[in-house]
């Protein structure tokens, strides 16, 4: 009975691959209607070796079983298949889809021999957090290693309700709870809530210095103690320095951000599946498509669009009053790669690339700013493009589907478990992804070089290039050095001073090469 079962399911899988090809042979597009019938694969996809979201297989839900029965065509029943293009193995396809070489980096966060148990607390430390999530991931992981330096009381901290998103999550809807506090239990005592009789006490409320070293939160904030029992810090991100502190902090921090902030359960549950109906397809790529409208806004960056789009973004960036910068020239900005690759260009990109039109790709993104209209090209050059929207339900994203944070951990969690993660702009949650893939063992995460891009692509617009093979060889020449390979982190711009200096140094958590990623030789493990 269960071998019978098992040659159904593979059977169904297969069935679905074909009818999927059968679409690009007609040169349909994969439309939504045909999105939802990767629910019907729900596969075995196979676990990867230490993943942080890989959970217990969960019983079928009726509401699968009924997109199956409502959604599943005629070809479901034909045991006959072959895999998807995307995903086929001959051996020039194979080196789309392979790791840079790891050369045998580990991670190695165990604490030093010289590390105790947190001391007595000589105080409670409140954190109020702010950007999005991943700079809230961030900013939480340095908060849990100043209040280490500190010897404090860590509360769990309060999420940014008022950025630009205006989420109402709680710690709690978005992160492990439970796991956060007993995880870092040997490293930082944390507690819910302030006891009662704190709660309206007077508090010091600092913006800690940003970048800072242990000396400054020793020499000045330690201090506070002796007048306030709580120390309230009004910001978290880049409140530590990326480099130059105590190898058993810098560990902490890694700990931290990419042990200790596992998501919510069901915030896990979901991103697994996701990650399931994506490999249904075969090995997929994951594009963070940053063409969301707070991102152009911020950045000034309107090519492609339309005046009345472009005046829309000027008065938003007007408008918000903590983007200071308001008079941006988008066409500067595009030509020093300080804008995001358009959907267009990214199609572009993926082609130059060699990877075929049947790649399946996952929109890791907001609501793309525009709509259908700007995601033409790529939708004509890619069709299998999938996002969350089109492999959930709307019964399944329900409940995350108001919640910026959570929607956006659902697409950490599928960048993190693709086969290969592309970035269109250096973000906080490119950089996070990145370090994450480099953290379990330095997956493959191509870094596209937008200045060099855009000035080819602007070539091509022209006439003065063609689209083919010269395009294409040296797209794949200027990027076989961006592929993730193991690297030491990169220190400031020549020539930068002040808090400049510390801007332009590559982010801790994007690169935690040395100090939390250590080369294995056999038996022995050295850190470099």
């Amino acid at each position: 009975m269960a071998l019978r079962r098992k040659g159904r399911s593979a059977g169904r899988r297969a069935a679905v691959r074909l009818w999927l090809l059968s679409l690009l042979g007609a040169g349909a597009a994969v439309t939504a209607a045909a999105a939802l019938l990767t629910v019907a694969l729900h596969v075995s996809a196979s676990a990867t070796s230490g993943s942080p979201y890989r959970l217990a297989k969960q019983p079928r839900e009726a509401e699968e079983l009924r997109w199956e029965q409502e959604f599943a065509p005629p070809q479901l029943a034909s045991p006959h298949a072959r895999k998807l293009d995307g995903a086929a193995e001959d051996a020039p396809e194979k080196r789309l889809w392979l790791p840079a070489p790891s050369r045998r980096f580990v991670p190695c966060v165990s604490p030093s021999l010289e590390y105790r148990r947190p001391e007595a607390s000589r105080g409670y430390l409140l954190v109020h957090t702010n950007g999005g999530l991943n700079q809230m991931r961030a900013g939480i992981s340095d908060m849990v290693a100043v209040a280490r330096i500190l010897k404090a009381t860590l509360i769990i901290p309060e999420l940014d309700k008022k950025s630009f998103w205006l989420d109402k999550s709680n710690f709690s809807d978005v992160f492990d709870e439970e796991h956060f506090i007993r995880y870092l239990a040997n490293d930082v005592i944390i507690e819910k809530k302030l006891p009662k009789e704190l709660v309206k006490a007077p508090k010091s409320v600092r913006y800690f210095k940003s970048w800072s070293g242990v000396d400054y939160y020793q020499d000045e904030i330690s201090p506070l103690w002796e007048h306030r029992q709580v120390i309230r810090a009004a910001k978290s991100d880049s409140r530590l320095a990326n480099n130059f502190l105590p190898p058993d902090i810098q560990k902490l921090r890694c700990r931290t951000f990419f042990q200790a902030l596992r998501f919510a359960p069901p915030i896990e549950a979901l991103g697994n599946l996701l990650v399931e109906r994506m490999k249904a397809f075969g090995p997929y790529i994951a594009l963070h498509l940053r063409y969301e409208k707070d991102m152009l806004a911020f950045s000034g960056c309107t090519y492609g669009l339309s005046e009345t789009e472009s005046e829309e973004l000027a008065m938003i960036r007007g408008n918000t009053t903590y983007w200071k910068v308001k008079d941006i020239d988008p066409l500067e900005q595009r030509s020093h790669g300080h804008c995001p690759l358009t959907p267009k260009e990214v199609g572009m990109f993926l082609s130059a690339l060699g990877y075929p039109s049947s790649t399946p790709v996952y929109i890791a993104a907001g609501e793309i700013y525009g709509g259908e209209s700007h995601m033409v090209d790529l939708q004509s050059r890619f069709p299998i493009l999938m996002n969350k929207e089109k492999l959930a339900s709307a019964e399944e994203l329900r409940p995350f589907s108001q919640y910026a944070s959570q929607m956006a951990a659902l697409d950490y969690i599928v960048s993190v478990e693709s086969d290969v993660f592309i970035p269109s702009y250096s973000g906080n949650m490119a950089r996070a992804v990145a370090g994450h893939r480099r953290f379990h063992g330095h997956r493959k995460t191509i870094s596209p070089d937008r200045k060099a891009l855009v000035h080819l692509f602007d070539k091509v617009d022209s006439g003065l290039l063609d689209e083919g093979k010269k395009l294409s060889q040296k797209i794949i020449e200027m990027h076989q050095k961006r592929q993730g390979s193991p690297r030491k982190r990169k220190g400031p711009v020549s020539g930068t001073r002040g808090s400049d200096r510390f801007r332009s140094e590559e982010a801790f958590y994007e690169n935690p090469l040395p100090d939390c990623l250590c080369q294995s030789n056999d038996d022995s493990i050295v850190s470099i």
